[in-house]
């Protein structure tokens, strides 16, 4: 058996095994990288996150096969995680999309076919961006109704000017005309760089908009309130949602934002009791990052333990015609 540091071997995310024809795709979870940053107006360097992420990541795939098991172990919740899915080889990682530079309408077509193959296959996109806009490709794929929960420092809402429809800070503008999209729930957005009108129209068009002021005073718990029973969601991160001293890597960060554990235990509780059907973390750029990549690896940790955690969803359970404890978890002793 070989020991695979992390400084050795191709880094695949989490060492999963490659697959590039989408059309014989067989995974419950497939990652996807979308290295797009031609729609940042400030610092370019978010087209080359999904590699610097899936270096950050191989950290994490190693220790489990140390100890001849697969996933990882949960110190704190004493449990281990994604077993079943890396000793079954369900995770696989798909390359990345065919970026055509100077050609947004292409790289967008790009975007939603290979989504649409991942979505054909029974599988979970998991999407590593590139900046905010990617969000938009990636969605329209989708054709059952879906809630797109969007964690971000800004509302993202702002108008096509001089005909900038692909920009990073319009996605949830063109996501919410989407006729699959029944919701959108903003949280975290805060700073000086808001702009009135966006507000207005995101809450005119029934989005549920919490600001970190108004998510610390509501909790969790309000934000579910808001999601029906019931309905599938899918997750967009911007990391620049969490506090700026976490993501020095961040062209667009700001000050007074979440802490990890807050994101986490967030996307937990959504994921707990609603089917994921699709996640993505942007905004990551590695030509900003301190040495040590931290901001990737934020993003790798993120996207591994998202999962972890969707694919305790009872609903995920049964559409994969897999097994639920008594209170909608499966156990990791049922999938070994």
């Amino acid at each position: 058996m070989r020991l695979n540091l992390p400084f050795v071997g191709i880094p695949t995310y989490l060492r999963s095994p490659i697959v590039q024809d989408l059309s014989k795709l067989d995974a419950d979870l497939a990652i996807l990288g979308v290295p797009n940053d031609e729609g940042a107006p400030w610092y370019p360097g978010a087209r080359m996150a999904p590699r610097a992420i899936r270096e950050q990541s191989v950290r994490y795939a190693g220790y489990g096969r140390m100890q001849a098991r697969g996933g990882y172990f949960d110190i704190e919740e004493e449990r281990r995680f994604l077993e079943y899915e890396t000793e079954n080889e369900r995770i696989v990682d798909c390359g990345d999309v065919d970026i055509i530079y100077s050609n947004p309408e292409q790289t967008f077509k790009n975007i939603t076919h290979s989504t649409s193959q991942i979505l054909a296959a029974g599988a979970v996109p998991i999407v590593l961006g590139g900046e905010h806009s990617v969000t938009y490709g990636v969605v329209r794929a989708y054709q059952d109704s879906v809630c797109v929960v969007h964690f971000d420092a800004h509302l993202d809402y702002r108008p096509f000017l001089h005909g900038a429809e692909y920009g990073n800070g319009s996605p949830m503008l063109k996501i919410g005309k989407l006729p699959h999209v029944d919701r959108i729930v903003q949280i975290g957005s805060r700073g000086m760089r808001a702009a009135q009108d966006d507000l207005a129209e995101s809450l005119a068009n029934g989005n549920d908009v919490y600001t970190m002021k108004r998510f610390r005073a509501a909790g969790i718990e309000r934000v579910l309130a808001g999601i029906p029973k019931g309905q599938k969601v899918y997750i967009s991160v911007d990391i620049d949602v969490l506090d700026m001293p976490l993501v020095p890597g961040c062209a667009s960060a700001e000050a007074d934002g979440m802490s990890y554990e807050e994101l986490r235990q967030t996307i937990f509780a959504i994921v707990r009791e609603h089917e994921l059907v699709g996640f993505d973390v942007v905004e990551i750029n590695p030509m900003l990052d301190v040495a040590s990549n931290v901001t990737s690896q934020l993003g790798a940790q993120l996207a591994i333990e998202t999962m972890a955690r969707a694919v305790l969803n009872p609903d995920y359970l049964r559409r994969k015609g897999r097994p639920t404890e008594p209170d909608g978890q499966c156990a990791a002793a049922t999938d070994a």
